[in-house]
């Protein structure tokens, strides 16, 4: 029956999401937990937080030539609203958006910020510990191998002397550098496994961070569905949302 307005008919749903943010979005959720809990399977953990750093990057470029909802400048609130838009959720009075509400934009920006410093972080760490990955060749573990040329060349030198004195003199020459170059390495060596550690809490840290980022935003969802009375994991899986106004 046609409306006797003669307006036309509202749709029952939009289309907001496209379908790069949605792969996006459940690819990286899988993703993360897979990297997070395959600590121990490196082989796996490496590609995981290969393919994070990859698809966050993708997202950061989707954010700029992406349709509306996708593109950063469309949720990007004052801090006032934020502060707003929570209150009124609590309060059971927020209003509806169809792209990413204030408190969703917020979590999006803490979200990539996070996962870009734990692929960050990863691959110093890896590439340090491993001397492996794109960082190898800047962060490298070389000069902790130099330590045992100067053994080598100080004895070389010593062979070929005929002097006795000379030879003597040489040897203790050779001694004491020997002894400086393996205090040094020494010191190369204990200065690596503090930057290792150093990188590997740090890693730790903001993955941590992420997670607890990762719940408060599983429980913000299903919080704010029952609010608005709009299923949003399910609208981030077909890519509709209801119009304002239904």
């Amino acid at each position: 029956m046609s409306d006797p307005s003669g307006a036309a008919p509202q749709p029952d749903s939009i289309q907001v999401w496209d379908i790069f943010v949605r792969v996006f979005h459940w690819t990286l959720a899988v993703g993360f937990f897979v990297a997070y809990f395959s600590e121990d399977v490196q082989l796996l953990h490496v590609w995981t937080g290969y393919l994070i750093g990859v698809l966050v990057l993708a997202r950061i470029i989707w954010g700029f030539v992406g349709p509306q909802h996708a593109r950063f400048s469309d949720f990007a609130f004052p801090l006032k609203a934020v502060l707003a838009y929570l209150i009124d959720l609590v309060r059971f009075k927020a209003i509806r958006h169809i792209g990413h509400s204030p408190a969703g934009a917020v979590m999006v920006w803490a979200l990539l910020a996070g996962l870009l410093a734990i692929v960050g972080s990863g691959l110093v760490l890896y590439a340090l510990e491993e001397n492996a990955g794109p960082l190898a060749g800047f962060v490298s573990t070389d000069e902790l191998n130099q330590g045992a040329a100067p053994f080598a060349l100080v004895s070389t030198a010593q062979a070929d002397d005929d002097d006795d004195e000379e030879h003597a003199e040489r040897g203790e020459a050779g001694e004491r550098a020997g002894e400086g170059y393996a205090e040094r390495g020494s010191g190369q060596r204990e200065a690596h496994e503090g930057a290792e550690e150093f990188w590997e809490e740090l890693h730790e840290v903001f993955a941590n961070l992420v997670l607890i980022l990762v719940l408060l935003h599983i429980v913000g969802v299903v919080f704010a569905s029952i609010v608005t009375r709009e299923n949003l994991p399910r609208s981030m899986v077909t890519g509709r949302k209801r119009p304002l106004g239904q």
